[in-house]
């Protein structure tokens, strides 16, 4: 057991972002074609977190051409480069979902002002 929990500490990624609920955020994604490897961003609104140490993902929401699309990124993944806060969300919920039927400006997050 002892010898899990040693692997799973190395692999924790250290230089993370304070990423929460409602906050916009530019996510770096190495995708891998055939034999090259490039960089893909996802820019969208975090909706949800989950799990913890090793297992947390964070779900990332944008609509695309007028299609809702949804990704969920591991936060300690080598295939996520690095995640950028573009703005912080105010919002008094844990999981946004309701998001999912909100069209055009009622879909958006206010801004947290600092």
């Amino acid at each position: 057991m002892d010898a899990m929990k040693l692997m799973t500490d190395s692999m924790l990624k250290s230089e993370l972002p304070e990423i929460n609920i409602g906050d916009t955020v530019r996510v770096h994604v190495l995708i891998k074609e055939g034999q090259r490897e490039r960089i893909q961003v996802f820019e969208g609104t975090v909706i949800a977190r989950k799990h913890g140490g090793i297992n947390e993902t964070f779900t990332v929401r944008r609509v695309s051409y007028g299609v809702g699309v949804e990704r969920v990124f591991p936060v300690h993944s080598p295939k996520v480069e690095k995640v950028e806060i573009v703005r912080r969300g105010k919002v008094r919920r844990s999981k946004l979902y309701y998001l999912r039927d909100r069209v055009g400006k009622a879909a958006k997050v206010k801004e947290q002002l600092r």
